[in-house]
């Protein structure tokens, strides 16, 4: 695991690297981390020559941001991306833009993302793998909730999942808590995407922020149960009073402090604005739900 520094600070992001014969990094993190993460690559014994996979689990900057610079740092690599995202790797423009909305005033903190040529993208559909050689597979599993474009990754030969965004985020000593960010968060979809990652039993789990959980199948029902209380949530507050009825029905559902825990966590939920980003997706599936419902 490479801590990406995002922002300057430790414990915000990770990278994973998988060394085969043809190794691969999975979320390279934002585009302002790319000289640390390239740097620790190389720290690695792991050359310009020598990495062979950028794998992303989606394209929030925060994971993806990397991937032009090092695809230009290390010249044979390709990037592995869900199908339905990948033209957003080779004209990243409105990817940007739209991610910059969403930050505000964080925005410089993640940076943009360089294009990268059509050749070196490899567009992914559900249970494409890869095989890294010396016993090494990676198996991309779809699993929208967090984003359409969500995947998860299956390394098989030690059973370990590379769960992005899907299970949620726990800094530090903090507990877990779902991400559910505008503008496609799906919490039915989360729900349907974790239950399909139990079926593959992952003997490890990591997340992208920030690291290892404690107990794989306990984190996959932990999330199963949160994401079905901001659902509940969600639905009974936007009906009730719009956005405002959400915020108040998730603070008495699932309420962050209580949830996560522990200080430090909670001041890193709250300065990177993310509970806040969470109402906001969350407003927008309710939304798109009830409308649905009275169609």
């Amino acid at each position: 695991m490479i801590d990406t520094m995002l922002g300057g600070v430790p414990g915000r992001t990770a990278a994973h690297v998988v060394a085969g014969r043809t190794p691969a990094i999975i979320d390279p993190g934002a585009e302002t981390s790319a000289a640390h993460v390239i740097g620790e690559l190389h720290r690695m014994g792991i050359g310009s020559a020598d990495l062979a996979w950028i794998v992303l689990t989606h394209i929030h900057l925060d994971h993806c941001g990397a991937a032009g610079a090092l695809a230009d740092a290390f010249p044979d690599a390709r990037i592995v991306v869900f199908d339905r995202a990948a033209r957003h790797i080779a004209e990243p423009e409105r990817l940007v833009t739209a991610s910059h909305a969403v930050y505000g005033e964080h925005a410089s903190m993640y940076g943009g993302l360089a294009p990268t040529d059509e050749s070196r993208i490899v567009p992914a559909a559900d249970r494409h793998e890869i095989d890294l050689g010396n016993g090494f597979r990676l198996e991309m599993l779809t699993t929208p909730g967090h984003a359409r474009h969500h995947m998860s990754v299956l390394e098989h030969a030690t059973g370990t999942l590379f769960a992005g965004d899907a299970l949620g985020t726990h800094f530090g000593a903090g507990g877990l808590y779902p991400n559910t960010p505008p503008s496609d968060a799906d919490p039915h979809a989360g729900r349907e995407s974790i239950a399909k990652l139990a079926e593959r039993a992952p003997v490890f789990a990591s997340t992208a922020h920030f690291g290892p959980v404690a107990d794989a199948a306990a984190a996959l029902d932990l999330a199963d149960r949160q994401l079905e209380a901001l659902a509940e949530a969600a639905l009974a507050g936007w009906v009730a009073d719009g956005s405002e009825g959400i915020a108040r029905e998730v603070m008495r559902r699932l309420p962050l402090a209580e949830t996560v825990g522990d200080a430090a966590a909670l001041a890193e939920w709250e300065y990177l604005r993310w509970y806040d980003d969470n109402i906001g997706g969350l407003s927008a599936w309710a939304e798109r739900t009830t409308a649905s419902d009275d169609s």
